[in-house]
């Protein structure tokens, strides 16, 4: 169970070269290597039924979306998971903290993932 003081992180893949099944494929080949990054407490596909208007659906889960629990110490190291694995791909990410203020932040190049990250600091800042 996430701590009360982790940060979610929503991930969304965008890549307009894959068909619904690709970002699928992709979503579950991603999920058990974020589990594994340091301070991610958990790590699942967003059912349909947190679906934003408009959004697609595979199997009852959202297509190309994630979330994760991670520590705010280790925020870090899933951004630079991301960043490697993902660093040419263009993604969108939201962070929650927990005391329910948001950051939306897209990237989908290592400058821009390097920006994302900077924001990222100046928001879990007290």
């Amino acid at each position: 169970m996430a701590s009360t003081s982790d940060i979610q992180v929503t991930i969304s893949l965008s890549d307009p070269s894959l068909n619904d099944e690709e970002l699928d494929a992709a979503v579950e080949n991603l999920l058990p290597q974020i589990r594994e990054v340091d301070g991610v407490t958990q790590a699942a596909k967003v059912p349909i039924e947190e679906a934003p208007q408009g959004s697609k659906a595979l199997g009852g889960f959202l297509l190309g979306i994630l979330t994760a629990e991670v520590n705010p110490a280790n925020i870090k190291a899933l951004f630079g998971f991301l960043s490697d694995r993902l660093g040419g791909q263009p993604i969108e990410m939201s962070l929650k903290a927990p005391d329910g203020r948001e950051l939306s932040i897209k990237a989908s190049s290592q400058a821009e993932f390097d920006f994302a990250y900077q924001k990222a600091q100046e928001f879990l800042k007290p």
